[in-house]
């Protein structure tokens, strides 16, 4: 895991998926991207995924926020995909 300070650049809207963990079967998700400080637009950026009560919160274009992020790949038919999971976001502005 990594913590790093970023900005919003986007947030999705919270959507119901299937999870195996939950005792209901669904867990709420939410996608946002976010991307690092600097003053160029070719700063490295990230889509994660928020899960459960984290998916509820709502974080604006511009947010500074602090983000502890998880990496992990998983294969599927053959092909290797990258997942980054954003377990905390603190917003400090």
């Amino acid at each position: 895991m990594e913590t790093k300070i970023l900005k919003v650049v986007r947030q999705g809207e919270a959507f119901s998926v299937q999870s195996k963990q939950s005792e209901s079967g669904q867990i709420q998700k939410c996608n946002i991207v976010l991307k690092e400080l600097g003053g160029s637009k070719f700063e490295n950026e990230y889509v994660c995924a928020m899960l459960g009560n984290l998916a509820a919160c709502r974080f604006y274009e511009g947010d500074i926020v602090i983000a502890t992020l998880r990496f992990s790949t998983h294969e599927y038919q053959g092909q290797a995909f990258q997942e980054i999971l954003a377990t905390d976001l603190v917003k400090i502005n």
